[in-house]
């Protein structure tokens, strides 16, 4: 498969979430409730770092982990969701989060080969953390359903940008994309440490 056929399915993912936004137009509720899922992973510095890194990642991987690696994480933090808004504890979420963006970093710039499987149960891990803050934090006004919908999309687009980023780096060359891509890695783990310590 093509970059540019793997660009315009990620694209067509995106656009496919894109209804779930007409659904938020059913009343005020509905709507706050979809805006705000929608907005809480964009504003965490932390999801946005981990979010993209997974889609670096499956940039990385190519083939089926293409789709496979998001779309698992996107599935398993709905779950992870669903723990936080009912109130079922999850350990050591934000040390977690924090985590994630450290081994994904790691994967990126070590250039980690995994069989999608492994990738997938990685990645999986770490969606019930990030699952579990967004469905813990969500406001007592919204609707669970149109706010979970929100934080899906949100989250499935910053994969599609991972991806994005990572396909396009790739054009680069044989000799200087692997070494941005390393750098962008080594970036992500280490933001990841500063989160982790409380330092960013």
């Amino acid at each position: 498969m093509s970059t540019r056929s793997v660009l315009r399915a990620a694209l067509a993912i995106a656009a496919s979430l894109l209804p779930t936004a007409a659904w938020a137009h059913t009343g005020h509720g509905a709507t706050v409730g979809f805006l705000q899922g929608f907005v809480h992973p964009v504003t965490g510095l932390d999801h946005v770092l981990a979010m993209v890194a997974v889609g670096l990642f499956a940039a990385n991987l190519g083939g089926r982990a293409l789709w496979a690696v998001p779309l698992s994480f996107v599935s398993v933090m709905a779950v992870g969701g669903a723990l936080g808004v009912a109130g079922i504890g999850v350990p050591f979420v934000e040390a977690g989060i924090a985590m994630s963006v450290i081994v994904l970093g790691l994967a990126v710039a070590l250039q980690w080969k995994w069989p999608v499987a492994a990738a997938i149960g990685l990645v999986g891990i770490f969606a019930i953390f990030h699952g579990h803050a967004h469905g813990a934090e969500m406001p007592v006004d919204a609707s669970g359903l149109e706010y979970g919908l929100g934080f899906m999309l949100a989250t499935a687009l910053l994969h599609a940008a991972g991806i994005g980023l990572g396909l396009g780096i790739a054009r680069f060359g044989r000799a200087a994309a692997p070494r941005a891509i390393q750098f962008g890695g080594v970036a992500l783990a280490v933001a990841g440490l500063g989160i982790l310590t409380g330092i960013i």
